[in-house]
């Protein structure tokens, strides 16, 4: 298994040695000198302030270095069944399903209006995937890094962890605008993921990210 620094790229094969229970010692990059990956010796909220902070290095190595210890492949559909119930939430939590939910109805109509809002989950992030799919092809045919296009489904769905704040907006009120604001969070994330994984430029990857989540609130729209 190949590993990669996190500062420039370049493949590894080892990143650390270790003598003995807790006695390790950090590879150097043969390409840019610099210690492949230091995240191997902090903790793990360090890790997750700089994800927080949109590092690409602690993409780089949550997305490349910790394959060995963390099946992202088994929860990839975990994460996207995760991702389709906060999005559903995030609709319910909208001025016009909080009217529409709040008002006096049977038990049957409030069923059809949650399978009408998970229908339209569904579609829009079909329409976010098939956009962000001939995207990536199109505009990034002639990077070699992309070897699939799970790989860079695995990057976007791992980097839209702000969608996780939402849940909070379902115990305490906030704004109408958090969602929103939640929703550029998660866009600049999913470019920074996005570069990381194809070492593309920032532009093309902010286009790419873009495209998809504006189709995906197109189709959203037009479902309503």
């Amino acid at each position: 298994m190949e590993f990669k620094c996190v500062h420039c790229g370049f493949k590894m094969k080892l990143l650390f040695i270790q003598y003995s229970p807790g006695n390790i010692r950090l590879m150097k990059c043969e390409n840019c000198k610099e210690v492949a990956d230091e995240y191997i010796e902090c903790e793990i909220m360090i890790l997750l302030i700089d994800l927080i902070l949109q590092k690409r290095k602690a993409y780089s190595h949550l997305l490349f270095n910790t394959r060995d210890n963390v099946d992202f492949e088994g929860i990839l559909w975990k994460l996207g069944v995760l991702h389709l119930l906060v999005d559903s939430c995030k609709i319910l939590l909208l001025k016009e399903c909080k009217d529409y939910w709040g008002s006096s109805r049977s038990f049957e109509l409030s069923f059809l209006v949650l399978g009408k809002v998970l229908l339209g989950v569904i579609l829009s992030n079909l329409a976010f995937i098939c956009t962000l799919f001939l995207s990536t092809r199109i505009l990034l045919t002639s990077f070699t890094e992309i070897t699939s296009f799970k790989s860079v489904l695995l990057a976007i769905v791992v980097s839209s962890y702000f969608k996780i704040f939402l849940m909070a907006m379902m115990i305490w009120e906030f704004p109408s605008s958090v969602p929103y604001v939640i929703d550029i969070l998660v866009l600049s994330s999913n470019a920074v993921a996005l570069r990381v994984v194809t070492r593309s430029t920032t532009a093309r990857c902010i286009f790419i990210c873009f495209s998809a989540h504006a189709a995906k609130f197109l189709a959203n729209r037009m479902l309503r």
